[in-house]
């Protein structure tokens, strides 16, 4: 190139000083920056442009635009290298300093000199292939938003794992209203490169995404594997013009090229529409937009980003996301458990003291204080201590304290303690040594001495009726329950690692049920007189430790197997947030959970096949069924305005 050799040859000798006389700064939106300079001594400026190739070649003179430009841009981005093009232009000796401080940008970046590309390759992190396999694990869609090459992003997405080697790659390539004609959008299928199949690791497998139930040789499965590439500029024609394509678009959207800062709002906004959550990364300050917009913004700069975004991540990656999710989903399981062991404790004592009152009887004061800061006080305060699952799973927590499994938990531990707290307080009046406890009750056949010794001054007692067999019966029970709760809700796997791994909570529930057996079974005067409990004959003890250690095993039972092995699978599995793929039983933490259920409770499968919540669920199915989609390689779809002015809907025709 005659042109950027005239700019570029020069003596090794010969020493420049070239000063920067303005500069106009990238803009995202123009996609191209440039200055004007002046070499030290010449009277006449230059301007030197760089930007997007496509940007910087239609602002050049057709002349200095070599022939195969597009060929040679498209070759290096398939293989997912970065080009930015650069321009020159000599300007009018007429432009001085003062009046180039004042011109408008456009007057000097046209009619340049097209002086070559620069290739630059940019390695994916090492981080980047194993995230985004964690997060496709766990169904969890993932896209990319970038102001590269398409044909660039392209490749990077293949390369990370993105797109499998075996996805078809749709592009959407959209023009807007020209010349009398409608709008239109060209689809055309990217190559496939075989390379990709053998330079990505075996670690990437195909998970069949399956929205129904059909088998694996249904005809629309070869179909399912497929991805939309576009360009920001076809964003905002479809946007503009095809508004009932934009939620398929996004449906199945993988790759976003060449988009403005207000176009990756819009498509936030657009995977918002058809209910998903969305969660956004982004470095840089045209990001912000859509950072703020997301439902969770994530910076990976402590720069502008980090203003827009909640979350700020010191290491420049996306390796933050899985840990991200991770603590994010353990600290919402944390709080419903802290929420029903709350729940439980108003409930377990108001269950107490009303069996209590049907006697004219209550709990004692210390027997109160006892329960609020040696039991409760202690627990939720250790209960919250488990870390995050090491692993980021498909399955996924409730949305709200308002939902099935979490009210069917309660609902059901409470009719647990209310039918064993009931069960005790009936059943100590059957006893054959029962009888209305008074100061010389000798239900333990105690001595006269040690028995007066223990109830002095019982005038007071007896005015509250405090002491009482039935009181303290509710009592052991009620604070065993309390436990009890507290470990069956303290969940583990597989949102937070297990409770053993909280030592200060084991340490406490350990403390705690040694310090209750001990005085149940062996009587401390001191410790009886402070809680204003009485005693019972050995038996009863043994009992009462019976009624708790059944009432322990239908808590575990009904949390752990009904409800989260069967009802949460069959009754309350959620679609709500599904992601773009479905993981398969094998991959998750509890595929044996999944086959018991369906082999004990055969008659709620069927609560499988109902319709769906979310709006992209509803879609996806729509699309299955519909034998235009996805649109043929090598067709145009056209919008036509209707002839009814008051509809606002498109109508589609696709033409070969």
């Amino acid at each position: 190139d005659e042109s950027s050799e005239r700019v570029c040859s020069c003596s090794p000798q010969s020493s420049y000083e070239i000063g920067i006389v303005r500069q106009f700064p990238f803009s995202s939106g123009l996609q191209r920056m440039s200055v004007v300079a002046r070499l030290l001594g010449e009277k006449r400026m230059d301007a030197y442009l760089k930007g997007a190739p496509e940007v910087v070649a239609s602002l050049c003179k057709k002349e200095t635009v070599p022939e195969n430009f597009s060929d040679v841009l498209e070759e290096y981005t398939k293989q997912g290298f970065r080009v930015i093009a650069l321009a020159h232009r000599r300007l009018e000796s007429k432009l001085t300093w003062h009046k180039v401080q004042n011109i408008n940008r456009d007057a000097i970046e046209v009619n340049m000199e097209f002086l070559g590309m620069i290739v630059m390759q940019n390695k994916l992190k090492a981080e980047t292939p194993s995230v985004l396999e964690d997060l496709r694990r766990a169904s969890i869609r993932t896209v990319m938003v970038t102001g590269d090459n398409m044909l660039t992003a392209i490749s990077v997405a293949r390369d990370c794992g993105m797109i499998l080697p075996q996805d078809r790659v749709i592009i959407a390539d959209a023009l807007p209203p020209k010349d009398g004609h409608a709008a239109q959008i060209n689809w055309h299928y990217a190559d496939n490169p075989t390379k990709h199949a053998s330079t990505l690791s075996p670690r990437f497998e195909d998970i069949q995404i399956q929205l129904d139930e059909d088998g694996p040789g249904d005809e629309h499965s070869a179909m399912e594997h497929y991805h939309f590439a576009m360009s920001g500029k076809s964003f905002a024609v479809i946007t503009e013009h095809f508004q009932d394509l934009v939620q398929k678009l996004v449906l199945r959207g993988t790759v976003f090229a060449r988009m403005a800062p207000d176009q990756k709002t819009q498509l936030v906004e657009a995977l918002q529409s058809v209910d998903y959550f969305v969660g956004m990364c982004g470095d840089g300050a045209n990001d912000c937009g859509a950072l703020k917009r997301a439902h969770s913004g994530i910076s990976l700069s402590e720069l502008e980003a980090s203003v827009a975004s909640p979350f700020t991540s010191r290491t420049p990656n996306i390796s933050c996301v899985p840990s991200l999710m991770r603590e994010g989903r353990a600290a919402l399981i944390t709080s419903f458990c802290v929420f029903k062991f709350m729940a439980l404790y108003s409930i377990i004592q108001y269950i107490s003291v009303t069996l209590l009152y049907s006697i004219l009887s209550n709990l004692g004061d210390f027997q109160f204080l006892f329960i609020d800061i040696a039991i409760i006080l202690l627990i939720v305060f250790t209960m919250s201590l488990n870390p995050a699952w090491k692993e980021l799973v498909a399955q996924r927590p409730p949305s709200g304290l308002i939902s099935g499994p979490l009210l069917f938990s309660v609902l059901t531990q409470i009719l647990i303690c209310l039918s064993f707290q009931t069960l005790a307080f009936i059943w100590v009046k059957k006893q054959p040594w029962y009888e209305v406890w008074t100061p010389s009750s000798d239900a333990c056949n105690l001595s006269s001495t040690a028995h007066f010794s223990l109830d002095h001054n019982e005038t007071e007692h007896d005015d509250h009726n405090i002491k009482n067999y039935e009181n303290t019966t509710v009592f052991f029970v009620s604070a065993f329950q309390y436990l009890i709760v507290a470990i069956v809700f303290s969940k583990g796997k597989p949102f937070r690692q297990p409770s053993y791994k909280n030592w200060p909570f084991v340490l406490s529930a350990i403390i705690l049920y040694a310090f209750l057996l001990f005085i149940l079974f062996y009587r401390v005067d001191g410790i009886d007189w402070f809680l204003e409990i009485v005693c019972v004959p050995y038996q009863w003890r043994i009992t009462i430790l019976l009624i708790i250690a059944v009432n322990a095993a239908v808590c575990i039972l009904m949390e752990t197997f009904i409800l989260d092995i069967i009802l949460w699978k069959l009754v309350f599995s959620r679609d709500k947030q599904g992601s773009y793929g479905v993981t398969s039983a094998s991959q998750t933490p509890q595929k044996g959970i999944d086959l018991t259920g369906s082999k004990f409770l055969p008659w709620l499968c069927c609560r499988k096949r109902r319709a769906p919540k979310a709006r992209y669920m509803h879609l996806a199915q729509e699309l299955l069924v519909d034998p235009d989609w996805p649109p043929k390689p090598k067709t145009t779809t056209e919008a036509k305005m209707p002839s009814s002015p008051e509809n606002g809907s498109y109508q589609i025709i696709s033409t070969s």
